[in-house]
């Protein structure tokens, strides 16, 4: 039995919850997300709550049953507020901007890195830090990662793009005689 999908999930003042055929659409004041959900697992919507059940006593019914939760709540978190994560971009000659719907990158390499900002996402570029923000925790984690992807830290200097609050384990490097 999943803990996570027994719980009843309240449904904040100021947001609106609605299920037509597999569509999940949460409706708030930083906007809309919709999310397929499959039909192994029934959700009822009452005015206050919204509960989960599953419909078969399968092994993939129930490991969904916790995963289905787990979304439906952060998609209420979501359209209240937006979920932001932050990228520290370290070394020399490493730069950062953002230039309409793009962010581009001077990564050390002979050419510069652009990557496009995906809808429903803003990016910030401060000197060396980044700021993701939006309202769907899935499309913000990933994106982000995609980012991080592109010159991830090295463990000597610590040079490259990281995540804020992340350690880098560092190795000592070349031993002098």
């Amino acid at each position: 039995m999943s803990r996570i999908g027994k719980q009843e999930i309240t449904i904040p003042a100021g947001i609106k919850v609605s299920q037509s055929g597999g569509v999940f659409t949460v409706t708030g004041p930083k906007g809309t997300l919709n999310k397929i959900f499959r039909d192994d697992i029934t959700i009822t919507i009452t005015d206050k709550a919204i509960n989960l059940n599953i419909k078969r006593n399968d092994k993939f019914s129930k490991s969904l049953w916790g995963t289905y939760a787990s979304h439906i709540k952060n998609m209420i978190t979501g359209v209240q507020t937006p979920y932001s994560k932050k990228l520290i971009l370290e070394g020399v000659g490493f730069k950062s901007e953002v230039k309409g719907k793009e962010l581009h990158f001077a990564l050390g390499f002979s050419h510069p890195v652009i990557v496009k900002i995906p809808e429903g996402i803003t990016a910030t570029a401060e000197k060396n830090n980044i700021t993701i923000t939006g309202i769907d925790k899935e499309l913000v984690g990933s994106f982000t990662a995609a980012v991080r992807a592109l010159k991830k830290p090295e463990p000597y200097k610590g040079k490259g793009m990281r995540y804020e609050g992340e350690v880098i384990r560092r190795k000592q490097g070349k031993k002098t005689v």
